[in-house]
């Protein structure tokens, strides 16, 4: 299947929230910790054509494989093939011995809503919070996005490993994985990532970072 999504870097993920459950969003799937290990050749061919080999475990195990993504759309898209897995760690041993290895493994925390023509997750990243919203069509995409408040003009199409070498390469940090403890009290900001947030005013950079924490 095609895959179409975009995303949203946001500065007030719980009044966002407030906004899905006004327009009548369903809750999908509760608040849940995920951890995706990204495969690769020790040549890196696979990042290198934009291609994408990924196990994720959350409440579930599941396998998938990203395309290149189409050029030139205002959405991300790109072909998508995800099947569930009974066993992680032996889908991880499958791939290692096919001769793939894991070059970079990236947490986040994930709650996903269902609108009637999209679903929009909202996700805490180790660098921010952001929504992203996944469909069929890029106006159905776009059309949620503005239901939602969230300015198009903001929208992200890049991958969050890419945001995370933005950052890297802004900040200068040398980290291999996407770790909510290595990012620590580290205060980032929209314009690390070279982003603006969708939500509020264009230079609104208050953050809400902590607002799930016990």
């Amino acid at each position: 299947s095609e895959e179409r999504e975009v995303k949203f870097y946001l500065n007030h993920p719980a009044a966002l929230e407030q906004r899905l459950l006004a327009a009548g969003a369903r809750l999908l799937e509760e608040r849940v910790h995920e951890i995706n290990l990204r495969f690769d050749t020790p040549q890196g061919e696979l990042t290198a054509a934009q291609r994408v080999l990924r196990l994720r475990q959350d409440r579930r195990a599941h396998l998938t494989y990203k395309g290149p993504a189409q050029p030139g759309s205002e959405v991300a898209a790109r072909e998508e093939i995800e099947f569930e897995v009974s066993d992680f760690d032996a889908a991880r041993a499958f791939l290692e011995a096919l001769g793939y290895q894991v070059s970079v493994m990236y947490e986040k925390y994930r709650t996903t809503y269902a609108l009637p023509q999209v679903e929009v997750m909202l996700d805490e990243m180790p660098f921010g919070w952001f929504a992203e919203i996944e469909g069929h069509q890029a106006e159905e995409i776009r059309a949620a996005a503005l239901a939602l408040e969230l300015r198009w003009e903001a929208r992200c199409t890049a991958s969050y490993m890419a945001l995370f070498e933005r950052l890297k390469r802004r900040r200068n940090l040398t980290l291999p994985h996407l770790r909510f403890a290595d990012l620590q009290g580290l205060s980032i900001t929209a314009a690390d990532l070279e982003l603006a947030a969708a939500d509020g005013e264009p230079n609104d950079r208050t953050q809400e970072r902590g607002w799930y924490l016990d």
